[in-house]
């Protein structure tokens, strides 16, 4: 889990927080590196850390070998950040059968939410490796 079984946590330098029962909480230290061209941190990186988080949680309820896909994601931009250490909360707000419904949030270190995500899962009953 974390670091190790994702690429994209390894790059990022995305920690791993409690996780479990339809919730995930992640870290990432904002860098330099991660800036957009006016001194903020890009905003897709708000959108791929709450997915990560959304996906985080969703697999903490499914059975082993299940697959998921994000159908679609919706993020609000609240504030920005120039840097410190942002948190991801993530949680299942529905889950079906073949599609769940997502909620995430991110917020600085002092609290201020920064933004906000929902977003479709698709729901794949067997993971096929390559």
């Amino acid at each position: 889990m974390g670091r190790d079984a994702n690429p994209f946590f390894r790059l990022m330098g995305i920690d791993v927080g409690n996780y479990g029962n339809g919730r995930a909480e992640l870290f990432m230290n904002v860098r330099p590196d991660m800036h957009n061209g006016v001194g903020w941190l890009q905003g897709g990186l708000y959108t791929a850390l709450c997915d990560e988080a959304m996906a985080l949680a969703l697999f903490s309820i499914l059975d082993e070998g299940v697959a998921i896909a994000t159908i679609s994601e919706c993020t609000s931009f609240l504030q920005g950040a120039r840097s410190g250490r942002i948190r991801a909360e993530a949680e299942v707000v529905k889950r079906g059968r073949s599609v769940a419904f997502m909620r995430g949030q991110i917020s600085s270190e002092e609290g201020s939410t920064l933004a906000e995500s929902t977003a479709s899962f698709a729901i794949f009953q067997t993971m096929k490796t390559a």
